[in-house]
């Protein structure tokens, strides 16, 4: 009898074991991925003294800096807030629904596009359920995951491609923004165009959201937060040490939310430095080393988005700037090259996860035919590859 509850126990313990790994791996699949990759080179180039140099830790500091202050923000209720603010006398779908995707663009310029995701699309989900007008979910997920991922191109800290790159060619701001205004302004038109056409103008009354919206915010935290802000956008600009603004930030935060710090996406900062390892190791690589070198000569723009549909626009930001002196190609390459396929951009596996709770997390909207995922991926596909290919075809026209 102990014999088989030993058994029993330890059969269960090891099914609790196998779940815990498929979960890790289901959530952090794409750390996973960069970390096996860079094993892989590993074994072909094994470890010396040359593998000091491939980390990027500015890059590394100043995103830890823009995920921590963004949480900090997030936790205190500003995001929240500045979206039902923005939304709280609107009555029509076309016009709720609008604001909601630029707000999503907007954050992502000074969020990071995976937080502005992470922040947004609940509180659309839920606002859309409130008003009835739950079949629109799926088209407003859509164009908030096409405007976090292209809206936020325009500045370095907006994506985090951006701020590799930024650091990496030791980019200025005037330069940076001149290469990222004409497919941030088309990224703009095409968000606001498909958002207008997707949903109707007229709808049933919007509930109010009066008393949810004047929630207090706590000036003191709001403004030691904005100092740290203002902290980490001159760190990017390398106007401050980024060691010293990273220090600043932990010890703050350590002191005023330490769940800011705790829900900082570190595995998104141990991909990055996976991937340093991984294109460091390439760019050592002789045949493959000539190949990437020759394809970004003939035509960096095009190898650089089509990279990103296959490997993401990160990664292959971080590989290919090891084989290419021409910045500007490569820059509005891997941004536009967020629009596409779902693996274009990671925030786009944000949105899909976020879809597929919609239905657990409102029982009552089970069944509902515009809540398929099947129906979300196809128009998900539709609009990203249409994106894509307008955005390719103007900057290639531009001479990019």
């Amino acid at each position: 009898m102990l014999h088989n509850g030993i058994i029993m126990g330890g059969n269960r313990n090891s099914h609790i074991a196998t779940r815990r790994a498929f979960a890790f791996l289901r959530e952090h699949a794409v750390l996973v991925i960069a970390a096996l990759c860079a094993v892989a080179t590993m074994c072909v180039m094994p470890p010396d003294r040359m593998y000091l140099e491939y980390v990027d830790w500015n890059t590394v500091g100043c995103l830890f800096c823009v995920l921590a202050v963004a949480n900090a923000f997030r936790y205190l209720g500003a995001f929240d807030r500045l979206a039902r603010l923005a939304i709280e006398h609107l009555d029509t779908p076309r016009a709720v629904v609008m604001v909601l995707v630029l707000t999503t663009g907007a954050l992502s310029m000074v969020a990071t596009n995976d937080l502005a995701l992470i922040a947004m699309l609940p509180l659309s989900a839920t606002t859309l359920v409130r008003a009835g007008w739950g079949r629109l979910i799926a088209p407003t997920f859509v164009m908030q995951g096409l405007a976090a991922n292209l809206c936020g191109m325009i500045l370095p800290f907006g994506n985090p491609q951006n701020l590799y790159l930024y650091s990496y060619y030791s980019l200025g701001l005037g330069e940076f923004l001149r290469a990222m205004a004409l497919p941030f302004f088309i990224s703009v038109v095409l968000v606001v165009g498909c958002t207008w056409f997707l949903v109707h103008a007229r709808g049933e009354e919007f509930l109010s959201m009066d008393a949810v919206s004047r929630l207090p915010l706590g000036r003191r935290r709001c403004a030691v937060y904005s100092a740290l802000l203002l902290l980490t956008v001159l760190a990017v600009f390398r106007v401050v040490p980024v060691l010293v603004s990273a220090t600043i930030v932990l010890v703050v935060l350590c002191y005023a939310d330490r769940r800011a710090l705790k829900s900082v996406d570190y595995a998104l900062l141990f991909t990055f430095v996976c991937f340093f390892v991984f294109a460091g190791n390439m760019a050592r690589m002789p045949f493959l080393s000539d190949l990437l070198a020759n394809l970004m000569a003939v035509n960096g723009l095009l190898t650089s988005a089509g990279l990103s549909q296959v490997i993401s626009n990160v990664p292959a930001a971080v590989l290919l700037s090891h084989f290419t002196d021409a910045w500007q190609p490569l820059l509005v390459g891997v941004n536009i090259g967020g629009a596409g396929t779902l693996v274009g951009s990671l925030a786009s596996l944000i949105t899909l996860q976020h879809f597929m709770s919609i239905t657990r997390v409102f029982p009552a909207l089970r069944g509902e035919p515009s809540l398929s995922t099947r129906r979300f991926l196809g128009l998900f596909t539709v609009l990203n590859v249409g994106f894509l290919v307008v955005l390719f075809v103007v900057c290639r026209l531009c001479g990019l």
